[in-house]
């Protein structure tokens, strides 16, 4: 039997709402800054366990493909058991994680330390937005506070590159990991005395059919795209991989529809407004990570900066989602999320084609004007992406709504990691700048795509009131 929870909520005074919020996104910076903060130090850290390209890939991708493929069934664990509880769990096995890292010998060390990184991430994301969702019940207040939420989570991911840049520079690779340990030792006392207790009105059973296969899917789906141009996409081994993809999507597709509980709710898809924010979601952190790994490799390899140099030239970008998140879930409060993600779609656009021509004499300024303007799309799209996942639901779903959301901009992140990598492994310095010219038309296409999603935010706020 499903378990209910009738524990009542504790209503907090204002200032303890927002002291939540702050808390929570303290540790939603780290979830961020990990996603991207490795991306500058990978010719480095390449250099410094001696590997290439593509095995530093996985540096990256085993923390993103584990924090996407746990992160609902983080969000049922912390409706069951307690969400301050998971929460301050999964702090712990993120920052032991960190740890690892920061000490690892070799690179399966490094990529392993970084999967249970992941499964600390997993903990903290959507356990984060339950926490204030819960904590601030007006629509209006809980909007602002999304607003400020995905501000600090775009501000982590854009300014990942610029922290790494500058802790290389310092201290070396290693400190990327060391600087967790302060953070997390902060972010637990503080959840231990500021953060109340809550749970799910509905504490779900676990799926593990379900999990075991959502992680098969996105695993293998991440790994063919990360090695498919050295085993070659039409090999035995890439055709079995193939395979097991389709049998595993298959398998979990029905799964899910034939559970009482399902770990997805698959049904939530018929809905456009839904389906579709949850692809631009996948549209815009793939947009953004193929974005950070093009630079680092264009500037350091093509053009010999080092790994400070190339972090200082995303300083555009996080100073764009800096600014313009918060602007955003106001707008979204106040008009809908049509609005911004226009805005969202044509600054991402704009930043793409920016740099479709790119070369090895372009100019630096254009270089830094197309990551400004992604930078501000990126701070356009983050909460009027989650308020059309989750607008015109009632809050049962509305939590599971979410949960897929942020498992779609990992999902992408991952896959802008892995396509952009692709592009760029093997490559010469003389031939990257011609090799990165798809990732960029990728970054337009994704750009325009956020266009049809405002167009299906519109239909969304025409079917029900503007929060």
């Amino acid at each position: 039997m499903t378990a209910t929870i009738l524990a009542a909520q504790p209503v907090l005074s204002a200032r303890r709402r927002w002291t939540v919020l702050a808390v929570c996104a303290l540790s939603m910076f780290l979830v961020g800054l990990d996603t991207t903060i490795v991306n500058v130090d990978l010719p480095v850290i390449g250099r410094g366990l001696g590997v290439g390209t593509r095995g530093l890939e996985w540096v990256v991708d085993a923390y993103t493909v584990v924090l996407a493929s746990l992160l609902i069934s983080s969000g049922a664990l912390a409706d069951r058991f307690g969400r301050r509880r998971v929460f301050q769990c999964g702090l712990l096995v993120f920052g032991g994680a960190s740890m690892a890292c920061a000490v690892a010998p070799s690179l399966g060390f490094l990529v392993t330390a970084r999967a249970v990184q992941g499964v600390g991430a997993s903990m903290l994301s959507p356990v984060a937005l339950a926490i204030v969702v819960s904590a601030m019940p007006d629509p209006r207040e809980r909007a602002r506070a999304i607003g400020v939420w995905a501000s600090v989570f775009g501000l982590s991911m854009a300014a990942g590159p610029v922290t790494g840049g500058w802790l290389i520079a310092m201290f070396g690779w290693r400190s990327v990991f060391w600087i967790n340990a302060p953070i997390i030792v902060a972010a637990l006392v503080l959840v231990a005395v500021l953060v109340p207790e809550s749970y799910g009105q509905r504490a779900r059973r676990l799926d593990l059919p379900g999990q075991v296969l959502l992680a098969v899917a996105l695993c293998v789906s991440v790994g063919v795209l990360i090695e498919g141009p050295r085993i070659g996409w039409t090999s035995l081994a890439a055709t079995a991989g193939y395979a097991l993809i389709v049998m595993a999507t298959a398998g979990f597709t029905w799964v899910e529809l034939h559970r009482s509980e399902p770990l997805m709710d698959l049904g939530l898809f018929r809905r456009p407004p839904f389906a579709s924010s949850v692809v631009g979601a996948v549209a815009v952190f793939a947009a953004l990570n193929i974005t950070l790994l093009l630079n680092t490799f264009s500037l350091q390899h093509a053009r010999g900066w080092t790994p400070l140099a190339s972090g200082m030239a995303t300083l555009p970008m996080a100073l764009g989602a800096t600014l313009c998140a918060p602007w955003s879930g106001n707008l979204v409060a106040l008009l809908g999320p049509r609005r911004p993600l226009v805005l969202a779609g044509g600054f991402t656009a704009a930043g793409g084609l920016c740099m479709v021509n790119v070369g090895q004499d372009t100019s630096v300024l254009l270089i830094l004007l197309s990551h400004l303007l992604i930078g501000i799309g990126f701070g356009f799209a983050n909460a009027p992406l989650t308020n059309t996942a989750v607008s015109g639901l009632p809050q049962s779903r509305a939590g599971v709504a979410g949960a897929i959301t942020s498992t779609a901009r990992q999902v992408g992140a991952a896959v802008g990691i892995a396509a952009a990598g692709g592009l760029v492994a093997g490559v010469g310095p003389a031939g990257l700048a011609h090799a990165t010219r798809p990732g960029w038309l990728l970054v337009t296409a994704c750009g325009l795509f956020l266009l049809i999603v405002a167009r299906a935010a519109h239909a969304s706020e025409k079917a029900s009131p503007t929060p």
